[in-house]
C-alpha cells in the first residue's frame, strides 16, 4: 500500500485533437501525504484545470501514471475510475454546479445517493455535514434560494460527504466576493483539519495560496514547488 493518497509520476498531456499536437503538461511528478495543504497557482492557460482532471481521474495521461490510494488510475476502466474517484476524492469548482430541481441536503448528499445505499444515511449524513458549514436551517432551500457563498458552502460540504482521502478544488473562490471568498476558505482550511483530508487547490490568489503548506507553480507545462517566501501577496493573471 503506498503511503501516499495521491501520487503523479512523469504525467504528460498531449492534445491531438487540433492541426499540430499541443502538449499541456510535461513530465509532471506529484505526491500527496494524507492531510496535505498544496496549492497550485500559474497564469491562465497554464494547465492548471487539465492538471487537476488528471489527478482526479477525469481523464487519463498520454504518458505517466496517477495513483489514488494506491490504484493506478491509467489501468482502470472507466467504470472502475468513477468508483475510485466517488470513493476516495471531492471536487470543488469555482462554479457550484449544483443541480436546481434537488433541495440543498440532497444535493450534497447527491455522491452518496448515486451509490444507491441507504438514502436515509446519506441525507443524514449531509445534513450534519450541512450543520457544520452553517447551512442547517437551508436544508430543504433549493439553489436559487442559497446566496453565492452559500451555494459554494453547500459546495465544500458535497465534497466532504464522502469521507474522501483527497479533495481537488479549482478556483474554489473565485466567483465570490473577497469577504466571502475568505469565509469559504477558512471553512475548508479548518474542514481539511478535521478531517484530515488532503487538499489540492488550483488559484489565480497569491495570498490563498500563501495559507498553504506547499506551493507549485505550473509554467510552460512544468511544474516545480517554490520556496512560500517568494510569493507574493499579489494575483496572477
Amino acid at each position: 500500500m503506498s503511503d501516499y493518497v495521491l501520487a503523479a509520476k512523469g504525467v504528460t498531456k498531449t492534445f491531438t485533437e487540433v492541426r499540430e499536437p499541443i502538449t499541456v503538461l510535461s513530465d509532471v511528478s506529484l505526491n500527496v501525504t494524507p492531510g496535505a495543504r498544496i496549492a497550485v497557482i500559474g497564469a491562465s492557460g497554464s494547465g492548471k484545470s487539465t492538471l487537476l482532471h488528471l489527478l482526479g481521474g477525469l481523464d487519463v495521461p498520454t504518458r505517466g501514471t496517477v495513483e489514488i490510494a494506491g490504484q493506478d488510475m491509467t489501468r482502470l476502466s472507466d467504470a472502475a475510475r468513477g468508483r475510485l474517484r466517488n470513493e476516495r476524492m471531492g471536487f470543488i469548482y469555482q462554479f457550484h454546479h449544483l443541480l436546481p430541481e434537488f433541495t440543498t441536503a440532497e444535493n450534497v448528499a447527491m455522491p452518496l445517493l448515486i451509490r444507491r445505499g441507504s438514502n436515509k444515511q446519506a441525507l443524514a449524513r449531509a445534513r450534519d455535514l450541512l450543520d457544520k458549514v452553517g447551512l442547517g436551517d437551508r436544508l430543504e432551500h433549493k439553489p436559487t434560494e442559497l446566496s453565492g457563498g452559500e451555494r459554494q458552502r453547500a459546495a465544500v460540504a458535497r465534497a466532504l460527504v464522502t469521507q474522501p482521502a483527497c479533495i481537488l478544488a479549482d478556483e474554489p473562490t473565485g466567483n465570490l466576493d473577497h469577504r466571502t471568498a475568505a469565509s469559504v476558505f477558512d471553512l475548508m482550511l479548518e474542514l481539511n483539519a478535521e478531517h484530515n483530508t488532503s487538499l489540492i487547490m488550483v488559484t489565480h490568489d497569491r495570498s490563498l495560496a500563501q495559507r498553504m503548506d506547499e506551493i507549485w507553480t505550473l509554467t510552460d507545462g512544468h511544474l516545480a514547488q517554490v520556496d512560500k517566501a517568494t510569493v507574493a501577496d499579489s494575483v496572477i493573471r
